[in-house]
């Protein structure tokens, strides 16, 4: 498929800046693939949908704070370094952006904190605004961590058209978050509360946890109309034997199995081999799934609402069918779903 087939018009109105009230209670779109039949309800419904012995598949990458803001030595002008991954914690070497890319060079010192405590130094130029930078510390691992993530603020999404709060410090975080790594959260996991997952529990429901450290990949820009050439960036991931023994049993004794989220998907999809079935893997993942492509995993989505042209739209399209998905997406938008990470939630069922 081309680039341009996942062109449509998004409201502006529509891409929310701010979460609901409460995690559970953001609207749920309901697909059904089999039929095309579609539901309209809020996220704590779906627990209608599954029984006993189902399985839920939940990525529990924590996000840290890359958000930080510095100095630069002699001019003190200001500038914001994005921690993008660390490269090597002994080094305590990292991969960063930073703004305005233009006034940072090799060799220039940065400092952070309220009283520039913490030092920085660039090495090397990786990208226009990307570079490579060592942070000048001493003492063990844990306590570098520690000091530098006190000075970071959670990463909000571009379309996110305002400052970081306080209440993002929680609703940007799954509650199940357990696994350091990303820079952004898994939309679709920040819809299930503490309430919600209580009630799955009693029902029976199970849940598995895979890891997929998001990036900033999910928002670079496609620029090419043959979907084929575009690469991803790559995402360091883990399924473990664990969940896989839990996954492989759920599938062959015929229960449901819901993928929650995009990242968990293509994690499931990084892992597959054949007949459903899934392997232990850990390493790292850059798979970019579009239309068509044969899905090997799971029979259920839940995802949030996706702007045009992204790839997550086109692995949601994947998943549930580009026409059926198209199609929902104009009947979201007609009755005023609400868009992006702190949006609304769409769940397509096999049956």
């Amino acid at each position: 498929m081309k680039l341009s087939q996942f062109k449509f018009k998004l409201p502006e109105e529509l891409v929310v800046q701010y979460p609901a009230k409460n995690r559970d209670e953001a609207r749920l779109l309901v697909v059904h693939k089999k039929t095309g039949e579609i539901e309209h309800k809020i996220v704590a419904n779906i627990i209608d949908y599954f029984g006993p012995d189902d399985l839920f598949v939940f990525n529990n990458t924590q996000v840290f704070p890359a958000l930080l803001d510095g100095k630069k030595e002699k001019t003190e002008s200001s500038i914001e370094v994005f921690l993008l991954r660390e490269l090597n914690p002994d080094l305590r070497l990292w991969d960063v952006l930073v703004e305005p890319a233009r006034k940072i060079r090799v060799g220039n010192k940065l400092y952070f904190g309220p009283d520039d405590s913490l030092v920085a130094e660039v090495i090397d130029n990786t990208t226009s605004r990307g570079r490579t930078i060592r942070f000048l510390f001493d003492g063990t691992h844990e306590e570098f961590k520690q000091v530098l993530f006190s000075y970071g603020r959670i990463p909000l999404p571009p379309y996110v058209k305002r400052p970081t709060e306080p209440d993002d410090e929680e609703r940007f975080q799954t509650i199940f978050a357990a696994k350091e790594g990303a820079v952004v959260a898994p939309f679709a996991g920040l819809h299930f509360s503490k309430e919600l997952m209580k009630r799955m529990t009693i029902r029976g429901i199970n849940f598995g946890y895979i890891t997929l450290h998001c990036s900033l990949s999910i928002f670079r820009t496609i620029d090419v109309e043959d979907l084929v050439k575009h690469k991803m960036d790559s995402e360091q991931m883990d399924v473990n034997e664990e969940f896989v023994e839990l996954y492989n049993k759920t599938l062959d004794a015929g229960k449901k199995i819901c993928t929650v989220g995009t990242s968990s998907f293509r994690a499931l999809e990084t892992a597959a081999t054949v007949n459903g079935r899934i392997k232990p893997y850990g390493g790292w993942t850059n798979k970019f799934i579009f239309p068509p492509y044969s899905l090997q995993t799971a029979d259920n989505l839940m995802t949030n609402f996706h702007a045009p042209l992204s790839s997550m739209l086109m692995n949601v399209a994947t998943f549930g069918g580009y026409e059926i998905v198209m199609r929902a997406y104009q009947e979201a938008i007609k009755e005023g779903y609400r868009f992006g990470c702190y949006g609304d939630a769409m769940l397509i069922l096999k049956n």
